[in-house]
């Protein structure tokens, strides 16, 4: 008996098409110099020049011109892995913007291509059903919670059905849910000391659910600072994944949501303490250009945006932080070394801790593997990129290893307890708070 199976997609698509196209003046401002491909993670895992972002930019060039099928299997497979950790950006002589049309790239994919039945599934339920609606991804975190914390998961694990179904990996991957979520609905907190200004702090879909804790620090340090802060109602994810993913459209509507909830003349800032979050928001105005009625406001509301790091080295620290005996060491997420250019600053935060020596490892840059669900996706290439990345971690010897974005961290501890390795990983706003709880101790102790 014949098994039915999707047919194949044989239609040709030349060129790119409709206002998602990639921008062929971004295409051809590259010169093909070469400078991009030692920093290029893919490349360094497989020295093929198409895996590099100038052999990837060939490809978009020559679907362009109609050289290449818009659907040949080799275009989609570079676009697909390719990290899009924008390190190339960093050291591009002419400038290429090539986040931006490597996502213009995956949304003609996404667009022109028939997706599978599977494909199909999980776009719809992570994407629409959940990341769209806070309500409804709080409420899925709570059952996740409730999973975590119950003896049904270990009769799951050893069950194989995960093994079965394909999913061991992926459960590998989950963060442990925190016990209670940052829900914004206009909680209001005060500055400490001498005020210096109110800032908004942007909650975003996991920072508020496995990562609470960090979005509780970064409220302490930031009051400790003589900054009142503000969790405005209505915000919601930062549409990252979806624009990543080659879903731009619903990214907008995400963009429009948040500038709806954060846009007042009574932030001073706004603030984000997850790098992928902070970069997207910081390119709604690329997102939003087209929409008349909100591409200024885009504008503004960028403008405003500031990791809490950067926020925290601009304004400076109005108190010091008590001394930590720590050897750490720090992992760069791309999205804040490579899309915000934020390099400097965390390394001056940490230098103003007292006692915290901080240990620079080989390669703190290149990217963990994480990049936003590609670990997921691509789980082979993103293995090889974290065996690397721990392997120059753990030679430093650091008690502590600092992040600054909730992926990379997820990556980071799924690897060392894969491990067995017993080290903490941090986001720099909990080392810092951690550091101002020391110097309240030793202010009490002196009372």
């Amino acid at each position: 008996m014949a098994v039915a199976t999707e047919a194949p997609d044989t239609r040709v698509v030349h060129g790119f098409h409709g206002k998602d196209a990639p921008d062929f003046d971004l295409i051809r401002q590259c010169v093909h110099c070469g400078f991009c491909l030692p920093s290029c993670p893919t490349y360094r895992i497989t020295g093929r020049e198409r895996s590099s972002p100038r052999g990837r930019i060939w490809l978009m060039k020559s679907v362009a011109e109609g050289r290449l099928d818009l659907l040949d299997p080799l275009f989609e497979e570079e676009m697909t892995l390719c990290l899009n950790c924008r390190a190339c950006e960093a050291v591009c002589p002419s400038g290429v913007h090539y986040g931006a049309i490597v996502e213009a790239s995956r949304a003609q994919i996404v667009q022109h291509r028939p997706q599978r039945f599977k494909e199909r599934l999980f776009r719809f339920v992570g994407f629409q059903v959940l990341l769209r609606n806070m309500t409804r991804f709080r409420l899925a975190n709570r059952m996740l919670r409730l999973y975590q914390r119950s003896p049904l998961r270990s009769l799951v694990r050893r069950s194989g059905i995960l093994r079965l179904l394909g999913l061991e990996h992926a459960e590998s991957l989950m963060p442990t849910i925190s016990q209670h979520f940052v829900v914004p609905t206009g909680q209001f907190y005060p500055a400490q000391g001498e005020r210096r200004g109110r800032v908004a702090l942007f909650t975003g879909c996991v920072m508020s659910t496995a990562y609470a804790h960090v979005h509780e620090a970064t409220i302490r340090v930031l009051t400790r600072n003589g900054f009142d802060v503000v969790l405005a109602p209505g915000q919601g994810c930062c549409g990252a994944l979806h624009v990543h993913s080659g879903e731009p459209e619903t990214g907008r509507i995400l963009a429009r949501q948040n500038i709806d909830a954060l846009e007042s003349p009574y932030f001073d800032a706004i603030i984000v303490n997850a790098a992928g979050c902070g970069a997207m928001l910081k390119e709604y105005p690329q997102l939003l250009r087209a929409d008349h009625r909100y591409a200024e406001r885009a504008q503004r509301f960028a403008s405003k945006v500031r990791d809490a790091i950067e926020f925290l080295v601009e304004r400076g620290l109005s108190v010091s932080p008590g001394p930590l005996p720590w050897r750490v060491t720090l992992q760069e997420p791309c999205h804040l070394a490579h899309a915000q250019r934020i390099t400097q600053q965390p390394r001056q935060l940490l230098g103003a801790i007292p006692g915290l020596q901080l240990i620079e490892m080989a390669e703190s840059s290149l990217c963990c593997g994480s990049a936003g669900i590609y670990n997921l996706l691509r789980p082979q290439m993103a293995s090889a990129l974290l065996d690397r990345k721990l392997r120059n971690a753990l030679a430093t010897g650091a008690d502590v290893i600092v992040s600054a974005n909730p992926g990379c961290m997820l990556q980071l501890e799924a690897g060392l307890r894969e491990r067995g390795a017993e080290v903490p990983v941090l986001h720099l706003l909990e080392v810092l708070d951690r550091a101002y709880g020391a110097e309240q101790q030793a202010s009490a102790a002196t009372a």
